[in-house]
């Protein structure tokens, strides 16, 4: 008797069903993996770069804030200076309004001689305006009216004055520049923050926001800082 061949089995496994799942899913691996690196890679990138621009804004502003300080000091030197050249104007003005008034008691007396002795006296910058008084016909009310009067002392006072606030002036602009820096240092530290944020186990989306974010504050940032002056 002749057997009968038995069929083949009619089911069949999953993989022989559709055998290219398994490479789907090792592409979708991949994919997701290359992904993973990509993001690690900007962000390993972004933290380094800003952490090197962050001491840079901290080193710029403390040089700027010893360059405001300088400057204070020597605004200060210079009011004291000021101070003490006025003071030498106010001196000389007050010796030769005292040889003045006995130039014009002389002169009321009608003692020319006295008048005469007395002008040999006037110092060089009283002479320069009692001539320019007397060449006006007298019309002013006396030579410490006349602009050409200037004690010694008053011109070094008035430059030394203008010295300081220029210094002044230098050292509020430092010190602006000096907080521009410290702001930008919190700008950046907001960059780190986003990022390592990113890092986390969070959904693929979510990181890339953050870390997109990260990187407009940062270019922002960068921006900013190449417009902002270099103290070396």
């Amino acid at each position: 008797m002749t057997e009968t061949p038995q069929s083949a089995p009619t089911g069949t496994t999953g993989r022989d069903a559709d055998p290219g799942a398994p490479a789907r899913d090792d592409d979708a691996e991949r994919r997701t993996r290359r992904r993973r690196q990509t993001v690690d890679a900007i962000a390993v990138f972004l933290l380094s770069a800003v952490a090197v621009l962050t001491a840079w804004c901290g080193f710029q502003s403390s040089k700027w804030g010893g360059e405001m300080s300088i400057a204070f000091s020597q605004a200060s030197s210079a009011r004291v200076q000021a101070a003490d050249h006025a003071s030498g104007a106010r001196d000389a003005r007050a010796a030769d309004q005292a040889i003045w008034v006995q130039w014009v008691l002389a002169t009321d007396r009608g003692d020319a001689a006295l008048a005469s002795y007395i002008e040999q006296r006037f110092s060089p910058e009283f002479r320069v305006a009692f001539d320019a008084w007397n060449a006006g016909d007298r019309e002013a009310q006396g030579p410490f009216a006349m602009p050409e009067y200037v004690p010694p002392g008053a011109e070094d006072a008035a430059a030394a004055n203008a010295r300081a606030d220029a210094r002044f002036e230098a050292a509020l602009q430092n010190n602006q520049r000096g907080d521009d820096y410290s702001i930008l240092t919190v700008l950046f530290a907001l960059v780190l923050f986003l990022v390592a944020i990113s890092q986390r186990d969070l959904q693929p989306w979510v990181r890339w926001t953050l870390l997109g974010l990260g990187v407009a504050v940062a270019a922002v940032g960068i921006v900013v800082l190449a417009t902002f002056p270099v103290k070396i």
